[in-house]
């Protein structure tokens, strides 16, 4: 058998070669809707690389152009604090004009990694994110559940609010834009790596998690009084241990989830108006579900 041929590099340790297996590797996952089950994340710009160490995940590979210099520096120096830290084995380093090809963004930094994901369990979502001194926080569950929002600058935008306003975690139904896909990524500005979160939940298990857990279900609605909900529209118990449902500008939330939930929630908003972007409405529902919160605490 035939050893394959080693990347192409020059002599400066830069991969030149278009067709190298690591640049495909790169180009797919930065280019790509969301990891499967057991792949790395991938980031592009060095500010979701630095935010993905200090989160403590550990860097499989991390992909550098040749004018990244500066910003390949700082990388390397915080991740001397970090447990794991970046062999030199793992850094790869390639022409500028072929690290163009490989990003997935008009105007590219110049920095992309493959990083190991945490693994979360429902759980976790409960409790949410520990410490650096691994205590808890305390306070009663908010889980922020995306269903069936398919663009991913929207998903991305509701894991960054679910983390500001306080949520426990995080929980992406089927059919929904992956949190984890590098558009989503940057929309949430790192914090779809920190978050608690589930991706591709069944709806019909998570509903029966959510009661087995004792979770009250808020479902999110452009109007009040929508489907066969109109018996639903007493005010949240915001304070209480919940579960919110966001759907798609268009569709809304399935059936099953309307029947189920506890309350429909809904923002008010002119006539002329039919609806908010998706991650808008669960922007203001979680600002307010955190206002009435510190309110009380």
């Amino acid at each position: 058998m035939t050893a394959s041929a080693p990347p192409a590099r020059d002599s400066g340790g830069l991969i030149t070669g278009r067709d190298n297996r690591q640049l495909k590797t790169f180009r797919a996952a930065l280019r790509g809707s969301g990891p499967d089950s057991g792949d790395p994340i991938a980031l592009e710009g060095p500010h979701l690389v630095e935010e993905a160490l200090r989160s403590g995940l550990e860097i499989e590979s991390l992909l550098a152009s040749e004018s990244a210099d500066p910003s390949l520096a700082r990388i390397l120096q915080a991740s001397a604090a970090t447990e794991h830290g970046i062999p030199r084995s793992k850094i790869l380093r390639t022409t500028d004009k072929l690290f163009a090809g490989v990003a997935a963004t008009d105007t590219p930094q110049g920095i992309a990694a493959l990083v190991r994901p945490r693994e979360w369990a429902f759980e976790d979502l409960i409790r949410g994110r520990a410490t650096p001194d691994g205590a808890y926080r305390g306070v009663p569950a908010l889980i922020a559940v995306v269903a069936g929002v398919q663009d991913p600058g929207n998903v991305g935008t509701i894991v960054r609010s679910a983390e500001a306003f306080g949520a426990t975690g995080i929980v992406s139904t089927r059919g929904t834009a992956d949190p984890w896909s590098p558009k989503a990524l940057r929309a949430s500005a790192g914090s779809a790596l920190r978050l608690p979160l589930l991706r591709g939940a069944a709806i019909p298990i998570l509903l029966t998690q959510l009661r087995v857990a004792e979770l009250k279900i808020y479902a999110a609605a452009s109007r009040p009084g929508v489907s066969e909900a109109t018996s639903k529209n007493s005010a949240p118990d915001w304070n209480s241990p919940f579960a919110l449902f966001i759907g798609s500008e268009g569709s809304g939330l399935a059936p099953e989830i309307l029947h189920a939930a506890d309350a429909i929630v809904s923002i008010p908003t002119s006539d002329e108006v039919e609806s908010l972007n998706a991650g808008v409405a669960a922007s203001l529902l979680l600002h307010e579900a955190a206002r009435q919160r510190k309110q009380t605490a």
